[in-house]
């Protein structure tokens, strides 16, 4: 059973055996006998791709779950005091994960040091179940309600510059003004032409910018805001250092950029294990109510850079 949730996870024999550590010829007798015995066919089979047929899909989720219910009671019986066991795979989002996570996962450790974690820190957008993942820290306004979401923080984002860059080319007042302006753009919004904010009477504006740097990483935008190439909206938790030092400048304060939300997601097929809901947990208690970097620039401003939205 095993064996055969590795090979739907890796959508081959081939990358089954590879996360295995077996041969080819192992995966492929271990799934033989499993169907001799089952008397049915799992898979459909091509010379390109392996298809689960109606069978082997129930018989996944079932198989899932019980090695998920193995799995931790294995676990629960060899904790001693409240140990946690076991390992997690997770995938984060790269500039949150690498600056606000990863301490967080050290200090989980510390608590936790029998955790094993496997952390694969990319911005796309994962398949949880096909490629094996317990669960996801996704920045995103969630829409796929297959998945199970638990609210970590609220992202807040500011539309800023360098004093170097303003005195330059000017300081915006309107949201008109931005286009006589270099805008640093993050390429991998689905719109990346248009900026979305809201004025002092909560009313949408969807404004026209022309990108004059687009890069799909936030903090590199960050370093070339700093550097004088143009303005550029950012999650704050990016920039709030830079804000802090002075070395970028809020703008267009009174225009509200859109909240969006960081969530610990994971799929409804996987059990939800212990040692994953006390991670869930740990996060949510770690960044509730206003997250640390907010705090410093709500102490360090005088005019708040954004406002908590509904």
């Amino acid at each position: 059973m095993y064996t055969f949730i590795r090979v739907v996870d890796a959508g081959s024999i081939s990358g089954a055996a590879e996360r295995l550590n077996v041969a080819k010829s192992v995966v492929s007798r271990r799934l033989k006998e499993l169907e001799t015995h089952l008397g049915v066919a799992l898979f459909h089979r091509t010379t390109r791709k392996m298809n689960l047929t109606e069978t082997g899909r129930a018989f996944y989720q079932q198989s899932v779950r019980i090695l998920d219910d193995l799995e931790e009671a294995e676990h629960t019986a060899s904790q001693a005091h409240g140990t946690l066991k076991g390992s997690l795979r997770i995938a984060l989002p790269l500039s949150f994960g690498l600056m606000h996570l990863g301490p967080a996962i050290d200090e989980f450790l510390h608590l936790h040091p029998q955790i094993e974690f496997d952390l694969d820190f990319n911005d796309r957008q994962v398949d949880l179940v096909t490629e094996g993942f317990d669960l996801a820290v996704r920045i995103a306004n969630l829409a796929d309600s297959s998945l199970i979401a638990r609210r970590i923080a609220d992202i807040h984002a500011v539309i800023c510059a360098s004093p170097a860059y303003l005195e330059r080319k000017g300081e915006p007042e309107t949201v008109a003004d931005l286009e006589n302006h270099q805008c640093l753009v993050y390429n991998l919004l689905r719109d990346f032409n248009h900026w979305h904010l809201h004025d002092k009477n909560d009313q949408q504006i969807k404004v026209r910018i022309h990108p004059y740097l687009k890069a799909g990483n936030g903090e590199f935008l960050r370093d070339a805001a700093v550097n004088g190439l143009g303005i550029s909206l950012l999650p704050t938790f990016i920039v709030y250092r830079e804000i802090e030092r002075g070395e970028l400048r809020p703008v267009l304060t009174h225009y509200q950029c859109p909240r969006i939300t960081a969530y610990a997601v994971y799929p409804q097929t996987r059990h939800l294990s212990h040692r994953v809901r006390a991670f869930v947990d740990f996060l949510a208690e770690r960044f509730k109510e206003t997250p640390y970097w907010d705090a410093c620039l709500q102490q360090t401003t005088q005019e708040s850079v954004f406002q908590p939205r509904s």
